[in-house]
């Protein structure tokens, strides 16, 4: 029997086995972070861009985001005991700068994912807390990033997450295999399982395997960790609540879609992404967006002559509101949202829906 579990990272135990997703730029901080701990999750802020929001703290982008990130674990360690979290994108160009932040600010844990994070064990520091999660699109990144850790550092992931091709935001997969049934999140996670366990084994360390990408209902979360899961990583089922840190607009632009406003994009980052149609993506269409100059100099994979717009401006702009300027990242049932509600409200649905469906297979 599937009992919807606490889920232990090492030494941190969360109530409930369900991680809230980084979203940027700015959809989840402080705010929503805090209230995912608070319901017994694992809350996340996202540090993309996130020296955009606090630019007037500091004389350039790069500052502002080390003291932007320090400013928002900060305000979520006020507002919460829980287990709070940093998503840290590899292609960032100040990645190095922020995993050193959120470990001075003794983050609960950094995921790191958008690429493999070969060398994030080599920031640990004395007496360092901070659990340390590579998110992965298959069992041979696991495998890759296991050996590599434990080889170099004498350290192994405290958790593993695998993001199928049904998430939000960037994707970890060609397009040609985003709808390709081999490449699914129920093929992967027995796949990451499987491979984790020999690290498992060999070491004596537990290693938990989280499910990532399109899970939305408590029915999900069951179906999910009979394949293996520990638990499971949300994000867009966050984004229509009060505690979101995006503007209205933003969160509406997921009530308002449909199924079939739900496309995949090719991001300036290099990877496909899943976002919501709207004005600004049509404008990318027909060529009006290209950027004049690259101010922030934000990720490796960009250049600014050669991508069709600024990826931090466009996600900066739909997070205060201004989605004629920017889009949402999605995944693929964002469209399901039909209102506002609290975490709370979401995360007491998603355990009556594990609850019931839990029943339904006992029957």
């Amino acid at each position: 029997m599937c009992i919807m579990n606490n889920l232990k990272i090492g030494n941190l135990i969360a109530r409930i086995p369900i991680i809230q997703g980084g979203m940027g730029v700015g959809i989840s901080l402080s705010g929503l972070a805090s209230a995912v701990a608070n319901e017994g999750g694992v809350g996340v802020i996202s540090c993309a861009g996130i020296g955009l929001i606090y630019r007037h703290t500091a004389k350039d982008y790069m500052e502002a985001c080390i003291i932007g990130l320090r400013e928002e674990i900060r305000k979520a360690k006020e507002k919460s005991t829980g287990i709070i979290g940093v998503n840290i994108m590899m292609a960032l160009t100040n990645f190095s700068d922020m995993v050193k932040t959120a470990i001075a600010e003794k983050a609960d844990i950094i995921f790191a994912g958008a690429g493999l994070p070969m060398d994030l064990p080599k920031y640990r520091t004395e007496g360092c807390t901070t659990k340390l999660v590579p998110i992965v699109s298959s069992a041979r990144a696991a495998r890759i990033i296991c050996e590599k850790w434990k080889t170099l550092y004498d350290y192994l992931p405290d958790l593993v997450v695998v993001e199928g091709p049904k998430a939000g935001g960037h994707l970890g997969f060609k397009t040609n295999q985003i709808d390709d049934e081999n490449f699914s999140i129920q093929k992967l996670v027995p796949e990451v399982v499987k491979e984790v366990a020999l690290f498992e084994e060999k070491y004596n360390q537990e290693i938990p395997v989280i499910a990532a990408g399109g899970i939305y209902t408590g029915e999900d979360i069951y179906n999910i960790m009979q394949l293996g899961a520990k638990g499971v990583q949300i994000a867009s089922r966050f984004v229509t609540t009060h505690e979101c840190d995006a503007d209205i607009k933003f969160k509406e632009s997921y009530i308002n879609a449909k199924d079939h406003d739900v496309e995949i994009i090719q991001s300036p980052v290099g990877m496909p992404g899943r976002a919501l149609k709207g004005e600004f993506l049509e404008k990318v269409k027909l060529g009006l967006t290209a950027p004049k100059s690259c101010p922030y100099n934000c990720l490796h994979t960009c250049d600014y002559t050669k991508v069709p717009y600024c990826i931090i401006v466009t996600l900066y702009n739909a997070y205060q509101g201004k989605m004629d300027k920017g889009y949402a990242f999605a995944g693929s049932n964002a469209y399901l949202a039909t209102k506002i509600s609290s975490v709370k409200e979401i995360v007491d649905d998603l355990v009556s829906g594990f609850k019931v469906a839990e029943t339904a297979a006992l029957a």
